[in-house]
């Protein structure tokens, strides 16, 4: 058994409330949730409006399975948010 995590953290300079700031968040996270079979949810920066970090987990496997449902979460995220994701720590263990 594998278990496939990243961190993610992105930057959206538009934001100008935590009210806007949940908002994408709450969308990006649901979106995610319903198109690949992983957790996700905001792990730090909650009270910073223009920084967003996501945690994501995926258990599976095989350690290249679990490697290749990040990196096609993270292209749904870029394609799905105008958000720039600055930073991704990933972890397979």
């Amino acid at each position: 058994m594998v278990t496939g995590t990243a961190k993610i953290t992105m930057y959206a300079p538009w934001v100008h409330s935590l009210k806007e700031k949940r908002m994408i968040v709450k969308s990006v996270c649901a979106k995610v949730r319903n198109k690949f079979n992983v957790s996700i949810s905001e792990v730090e920066e909650q009270d910073t409006h223009q920084s967003i970090v996501l945690g994501l987990a995926c258990v599976t496997g095989d350690a290249a399975f679990a490697d290749r449902v990040i990196d096609h979460v993270l292209n749904f995220i870029e394609e799905i948010t105008e958000a720039e994701i600055v930073d991704v720590k990933r972890e397979l263990l």
